[in-house]
């Protein structure tokens, strides 16, 4: 997913690594449980909440602010595709399975949530059938059944043209999936034959081939139940019936979101939830440097997740009590620049090379905040997701780029000069810098990139992730950010690199790349049963792709978390990309 943390999403992580910055690496625990009443919101020491909960407590009431730096793709479960609204999401949309709310690599642990009990396996993998908790309700109190999951499955997946922003795996890999053409189009009452649900408490998944990561499937919030007499397609943003522990209260396109209880929720039918504040708002389109204030005031947490910017990062590094509300870690995400390989002279492989030997990867780290926010990446998957090995195909010396090598590969494609355009998302000024470096780099060797920002909100729907835009306005390099939409190679390569991924609009294989070797060897590996095996696989398609030069590897991502002090539960997951789990935040006394 993607990671704007992007994922998106979804990003479900491989682990949370060992912190990068020694400057970051304070001793002691977190303080969770000195704290259980949640009075004064006190502070724990550096990393505490990538071990554990900081500021521990059950207490209820108050208002628990978010706030974001431009607009989210959607709050409709069924069409989002960044890690931080998979995590939002959770509050008013409970999928079948998701992961525990615990820190770090813990936070990948998956449990059932809709679900009564994890996916029951049968054909060799091919067919999932999964029962429904008891006593489910929405927030006007009527029953949920196995039907408003199929139906909120076939919204979100077969309705391309309606509901675009989400990844399309039920599409790819249900029996008829490549026919049916959605609920908005099929009048029928059946609607998917292969989505069964022989009662109200049971839906069957039946699959064209073995899937054997199934359950992580259905942990994204696709899977959170729709009822379709309530549903208005892209419009049912604007009145979603709530399934979690939390209902929209009011929805402002574009400017703010508000929360309060669902009182039809009940806590016997959700071991999850603890249901602590009275009212969730969301305040968007914020200044990102009002956002870091805020947060470092205790007052706010910033919705995104993408670590505070880099003023305010040398801010709190030099300052010995911010820096013990800070939680850094590896955010199982790689940033990179996809090459389109569709917009000329990037239809030329070697035309590639010459950007990937011409990048000084050095530069690109600072501009994103340096090391503490990334290393220097040299491969499609970072290093805590499994089916990484180490390597270099494009090395130079100390990763600063290499001109002369560059300038071989453009004779080798026929040019001595390229003019192309990179994109970069507005509101995000270090993945701007980051792009100003490049075009830096690319500029010693005869390739001339100019700039072109559009805003995150609508950077897959309108302008990278449509690729006749792409063509149409000669963008050749696409910056991006990825993480996991769950912990294994599949769940990081498939939405980025199997060609049956692009999309018309929405598309997130930016480089549309489309190799026939790489399609085979993910569809081999989600049918492999073996751990060990299915990882090796994973480990070939990084080397493919990178021969293929389909993307150039710039940082494997870190995230810098100012911990705000005015909240409680704060624990900092693997299973979402590093970002606070958002799930149980409550508000401290003052």
């Amino acid at each position: 997913m993607e990671g704007n943390p992007p994922i998106m999403r979804r990003s479900a992580l491989a682990a949370i690594a060992a912190i990068g910055s020694a400057t970051l690496l304070v001793a002691g625990c977190s303080k969770a449980d000195d704290n259980k009443d949640g009075n004064g919101g006190s502070s724990a020491a550096a990393n505490a909440a990538t071990k554990g909960v900081v500021n521990a407590s059950d207490k209820k009431g108050g208002t628990l602010t978010y706030e974001l730096s431009d607009v989210p793709d959607s709050f409709d479960p069924g069409n989002t595709y960044y890690a931080y609204m998979y995590n939002f999401s959770r509050l008013y949309a409970r999928p079948l399975m998701t992961f525990e709310p615990a820190a770090g690599s813990k936070g990948n642990t998956l449990v059932p949530d809709l679900a009564a009990s994890k996916g029951v396996s049968s054909d060799g993998g091919k067919t999932w059938t999964y029962k429904l908790r008891s006593g489910l309700k929405y927030q006007d109190g009527t029953a949920i059944t196995s039907k408003d999951v199929k139906y909120a499955v076939e919204r979100s997946n077969f309705a391309r043209d309606v509901l675009s922003l989400g990844p399309n795996y039920f599409q790819q890999f249900l029996v008829g999936g490549d026919k049916y053409k959605g609920p908005y189009k099929d009048k029928s009452a059946g609607g998917l034959a292969s989505i069964a649900t022989p009662d109200d408490t049971t839906i069957v998944f039946h699959l064209k081939t073995a899937f054997q990561e199934f359950d992580y499937l259905v942990a994204a919030p696709q899977t959170a139940p729709v009822p379709q007499a309530k549903d208005n397609g892209v419009d049912y943003v604007k009145n979603i019936v709530s399934s979690g522990s939390y209902q929209f209260q009011s929805y402002q396109d574009g400017k703010q979101a508000v929360l309060v209880r669902n009182k039809n929720w009940d806590a016997k039918t959700d071991p999850l939830r603890k249901q602590l504040p009275d009212k969730i708002v969301v305040n968007l389109k914020v200044n990102p440097e009002t956002i870091d204030k805020d947060v470092l005031a205790g007052d706010a947490i910033d919705l995104g997740g993408s670590g505070v910017q880099a003023a305010t990062q040398a801010q709190v590094l030099t300052d010995a009590s911010k820096k013990a509300n800070t939680d850094n870690t590896y955010g199982g995400r790689l940033v990179y620049m996809a090459i389109n390989t569709k917009v000329k002279p990037f239809d030329n492989v070697a035309c590639r090379k010459a950007v990937e030997y011409a990048i000084n990867k050095v530069s690109v780290q600072t501009a994103e905040g340096g090391p503490i926010r990334g290393d220097i990446a040299s491969t499609v998957l970072p290093p805590d997701i499994p089916g990484y090995s180490q390597a270099d195909v494009y090395a130079t010396t100390g990763n600063k780029g290499d001109a002369a090598k560059a300038k071989d590969q453009l004779k080798a494609c026929g040019k001595s000069t390229i003019s192309t355009n990179i994109s970069a998302r507005s509101d995000r000024p270090q993945e701007i810098d980051a792009a100003t470096a490049i075009i830096n780099s690319l500029k010693a060797a005869g390739i001339n990139a100019t700039l072109k920002q559009y805003p995150s909100g609508k950077y897959f729907t309108d302008y990278a992730g449509v690729p006749k835009f792409t063509e149409q306005q000669n963008i050749g390099l696409i910056m991006m950010q990825w993480g996991a939409d769950w912990p294994s190679g599949y769940g990081f390569l498939q939405q980025i690199l199997n060609g049956e991924a692009i999309g018309a609009s929405g598309n997130t294989n930016l480089s549309q790349y489309n190799n026939k070797a790489v399609n085979d060897l993910l569809a081999k590996a989600i049918g492999t049963q073996d751990d060990t095996a299915r990882n090796s696989l994973y480990t070939q398609i990084d080397k493919q792709t990178m021969d293929d030069a389909a993307i150039v590897p710039l940082t494997y991502f870190k995230v810098l978390l100012a911990r705000p002090t005015g909240y409680t539960n704060l624990v900092s997951s693997a299973a979402w990309s590093g970002q606070y789990d958002y799930l149980n935040i409550g508000v401290a006394s003052k």
